[in-house]
């Protein structure tokens, strides 16, 4: 059962019959017949048959015509990698995520692109600050939001980029919030060829943030690393050496996601 914010319950009974039908499969048992689904399940054929039916349509289950068998399908598969390299990539990220706040002193954060969002899935603070960023782990934000909104839209594609725009209009949160849609594209262009995003108070008044991308064993940019702080705290030497130092954070788990560093001069 789920339960709302005044303590509410709810339970949805199609879906929970869905999803029983798919706990049901395992290693030792990977295919069933209707009659068997409902006999394991206790749930009336008719019922069984329709839920199955929705299951396959959007590729959670297989039939097998020749068999007249359901399985497991690839949508499952897909949604599995999602989870699998989020967590891995949390997992190889936390020393290095650790390392760089020790170093610089800011509160750092991870970030990728899921479902056209941008969602934070690691942050690590600075004890002695007494600022606190609102952004947790697990938070949504729309894509081209801040500094690592910014590094992830910019490896993208051009027709990705117009969808979540048409998705996500550019819309002003800060006095210096891009909210023209070819300064923007031109801005993702430069973050793209110099490697690293500044964003000077765009996503929050009087706060500096500084992203780089980190890359797969492909190349292909699967997340981005980056810190925020208070503008005033950090002068323009301070500065090259907060994007020197996320330069090497996001070099050094790119190397250990498997992707050749190349080494960026700031």
């Amino acid at each position: 059962m789920a339960t709302s914010d005044n303590g509410t319950f709810y339970n949805n009974k199609s879906l929970e019959r869905a999803l029983r039908i798919l706990i049901v499969f395992n290693t030792e048992r990977s295919s069933f017949t209707l009659s068997e689904l409902s006999d394991a399940l206790l749930i009336p054929k008719a019922t069984v048959l329709r839920l199955c039916s929705t299951l396959v349509t959007y590729e959670f289950l297989r039939f097998k015509r020749e068999t007249k068998q359901y399985s497991l399908g690839l949508k499952l598969f897909e949604l599995g990698s999602v989870v699998f390299a989020t967590f891995s990539l949390r997992r190889i990220a936390v020393p290095y995520l650790v390392k760089l706040q020790e170093r610089v002193c800011k509160t750092v954060f991870l970030g990728i692109l899921q479902d056209g969002e941008l969602v934070y899935i690691d942050k690590k603070e600075d004890p002695l600050n007494p600022v606190r960023f609102a952004s947790r782990i697990g938070a949504r934000r729309p894509p081209h939001f801040g500094m690592l909104g910014n590094v992830l839209m910019a490896h993208l594609p051009g027709h990705d980029v117009t969808e979540l725009l048409k998705r996500y209009p550019l819309v002003a949160v800060t006095k210096k919030t891009i909210t023209d849609e070819a300064v923007f594209r031109k801005r993702l262009g430069i973050i793209r060829s110099q490697g690293y995003c500044v964003d000077l108070g765009e996503a929050f008044e009087g706060i500096t943030g500084v992203a780089a991308p980190v890359r797969d064993f492909s190349g292909e940019v699967i997340a981005a690393v980056g810190l925020g702080f208070i503008s005033s705290t950090e002068d323009d030497k301070g500065l090259k050496r907060i994007v020197r130092e996320t330069l090497k954070s996001a070099a050094a788990i790119s190397q250990a996601m498997g992707y050749i560093a190349q080494n960026v001069s700031v």
